[in-house]
């Protein structure tokens, strides 16, 4: 009698927790960092070189940080580098791209109705934007525009956006949003590994020789980190995005005007933080939640169009068909698809009464958003999730 082990289930679970613990641990560096420096506050007493100072208590004690504006005289014997926190959040997530979306192509990366397309060019197309997607943005850094902060907030901003456009003409929605996350996230990485880092490492090794660093060298690593500061929270939003397919239901139409009231609400959030942390007050902390209110109604309710479903009848067999053939190879206690060793989210549809039990995620998932079947391999039709939404309108009225 023989183990039959679910490989990319648990290479999938090990590489999402390792992926969420430096996530959380980068993140959770970035965003004390940025707090510690915007409450920095410069008294009489400290010397020209010194930025600022700010006092806490933690823990049981108090800690005492000051910011130098250069170095200080003399450096320490030690210096503690925050970086590896980065390489480790997009090493995992690179991982974890290719044993949920790399290794099952077909029901997770691919849209047959979108695109056709084979295996290794839909890959090829995952890694080009990343790559291109990074190196796009740097070439935007390092251009002219690159000394408007405006300017070039908006010009990353619609690149940004073209990226999402293009990826929702050739992905399914699910793997779109996904890819839009480790667009980014590849960005903020690489400003870390290319930029931030080296640059820092340069400083270094100046004032180690004596000379005086060069002013650049701290502006460009200090416009990279806050782009990585204002990208954050639209990039954890992405990355878990999967879990809520009504973001998709703006699909290959508009998937990417949703991605951008994501990004923009996402921003507004975090630039609250920042100047709640300046220290600003009145109208400068009147305005962000308001805004980010009306952007969030706005966005549900674009994501919530009526649908006109008819009020002909859909008897139970038709609908139960439609389960058979679009959802039960996979929703099974022994899935027929080979992408799975067991069911989806512990989800049963092998029967009429699981069907209604869980009537209104099918409704979500299969009708609204029309993110299942995955990458729709089973050639589900308009036509089919529009009797399947109306036998389910004509359950739950029933059932009322």
């Amino acid at each position: 009698m023989g183990i039959e082990i679910a490989w990319q289930e648990w290479l999938g679970l090990i590489v999402r927790w390792v992926h969420i613990m430096v996530g959380i641990a980068w993140i959770g560096t970035s965003f004390y960092f940025i707090w510690l420096d915007q409450s920095l506050k410069k008294t009489p007493a400290l010397p020209d070189r010194i930025k600022g100072e700010s006092w806490s208590v933690h823990g049981g004690g108090f800690y005492h940080v000051q910011k130098y504006l250069v170095a200080p005289d003399q450096l320490p014997g030690q210096l503690h580098w925050f970086k590896y926190e980065a390489y480790f959040t997009w090493v995992s997530g690179f991982v974890l791209l290719g044993i949920l979306y790399y290794w099952s192509a077909e029901s997770f990366l691919m849209d047959p109705n979108r695109a056709t397309m084979s295996i290794s060019t839909a890959i090829s197309i995952s890694i080009g934007s990343l790559v291109g997607g990074w190196v796009s943005y740097d070439l935007l850094c390092r251009s002219k525009l690159g000394s408007n902060t405006t300017v070039l907030s908006l010009a990353v901003f619609t690149l940004v956006v073209a990226i999402g456009w293009g990826l929702t003409q050739v992905f399914n929605d699910r793997a779109a949003f996904l890819h839009i996350g480790a667009v980014i996230g590849t960005i903020m990485t690489a400003n870390v590994f290319f930029i931030i880092i080296p640059n820092q490492k340069k400083v270094v090794a100046d004032l180690k020789k004596g000379k005086t660093p060069k002013s650049i060298l701290g502006s460009q690593a200090k416009q990279r980190s806050l782009h990585n500061n204002y990208l954050t929270l639209p990039v954890v939003l992405f990355m878990i995005s999967s879990h809520y397919p009504i973001l998709f239901v703006g699909g290959r139409t508009h998937g990417w005007l949703v991605i951008a009231f994501i990004i923009v609400i996402g921003g507004i959030v975090r630039h609250f933080f920042n100047a709640r942390h300046l220290g600003v007050q009145g109208a400068g902390l009147l305005w962000q939640w308001p805004v980010v209110a009306v952007l969030t109604i706005v966005l549900i309710l674009f994501l919530s169009p009526s649908r006109e479903i008819g009020d002909r009848e859909v008897t139970d067999a038709k609908a139960f068909s439609i389960l058979e053939t679009h959802c039960t190879s996979c929703h099974a206690k022994s899935p027929a698809d080979p992408a799975f060793q067991v069911a989806p989210a512990g989800l049963y549809l092998e029967s009429l009464d699981e069907l209604k039990l869980h009537a209104s995620r099918i409704l979500t998932q299969a009708v609204m958003s029309e993110a299942m079947p995955l990458g729709n391999r089973t050639g589900m039709t308009k036509i089919e999730r529009e009797e399947l939404g109306l036998w389910i309108k004509n359950s739950i009225e029933r059932s009322d």
